[in-house]
């Protein structure tokens, strides 16, 4: 009788006590991002929003060019840090979860491209705040980051929320009244680019099982039982299977 082939290891992804663990850390990012904004919006209040004026993006003026890292903290008035909290924390926590360090990087990038776009190209005459940037962008890498990792849970997200938000997007077109549409359109293709620069660069779950040995199954010794041979099951599943096959089942 033929020993019974080894288990095969078990599929290489993310550990699900992994995956919770992160969900749960970017929901903390995102409270204490949010706990930030409106602590500094009262006292941008208790100023008379003297302090967005001051830190606000002014555009092809050198000297405010650090202000960059400052205009996504600061709103213009409590409506409009009303309005940008609910989709900050949505779409922030869904860019999050799958990794909080590559959150921080893609932050770092929607900052960048928002806010120069707007210091480029709006108006010299104004002065622009807010976390809009911020949510276009993170907008964008959500709907692209499935179809890059190519990851199907991301990609019905993706889907789900574009579908959803779509109407968001008007906002990041010419003509938009009372908004930096140029900030909203920045963030957006950062976000885009983002999900690119971004993607899981590791090998795919056939690639990752074939070099974890899948495909150099150990061969049972001769007169032994091919249980003895065989490898420690990788998973609760293999090891059932391997009881059936032993029972004869």
């Amino acid at each position: 009788m033929a020993a019974p082939h080894a288990p095969a290891p078990a599929p290489a992804g993310i550990d699900p006590a992994q995956m919770i663990a992160e969900a749960r850390r970017a929901f903390f990012v995102m409270f204490g991002f949010l706990c930030m904004v409106w602590a500094t919006q009262l006292v941008n209040w208790l100023l008379d929003g003297r302090m967005a004026m001051m830190h606000g993006i002014r555009p092809h003026d050198p000297d405010t060019l650090g202000y960059l890292l400052t205009a996504p903290f600061l709103h213009a008035n409590w409506q409009h840090l009303e309005g940008n909290s609910g989709p900050l924390f949505v779409f922030g926590f869904l860019a999050a979860y799958r990794g909080v360090r590559k959150f921080l990087g893609l932050t770092a990038l929607l900052v960048v491209t928002s806010g120069m776009t707007v210091w480029l190209f709006q108006d010299s005459h104004s002065v622009t705040v807010g976390a809009s940037g911020l949510v276009y962008g993170y907008i964008g890498y959500v709907v692209l980051r499935g179809l890059f990792d190519r990851h199907l849970i991301d990609s019905l997200i993706g889907l789900v929320m574009g579908a959803s938000f779509a109407y968001v997007l008007t906002a990041a077109v010419p003509g938009t009244p009372g908004v930096s549409w140029l900030g909203h359109l920045g963030g957006l293709v950062g976000g885009l680019a983002g999900a690119w620069i971004f993607r899981d660069r590791s090998p795919g779950r056939s690639a990752a099982a074939l070099s974890a040995g899948g495909d150099t199954l150990p061969v049972p010794a001769p007169g032994k039982k091919g249980a003895q041979a065989a490898a420690a099951p990788a998973s609760p599943r293999a090891a059932l299977l391997k009881e059936l096959d032993d029972l004869g089942l």
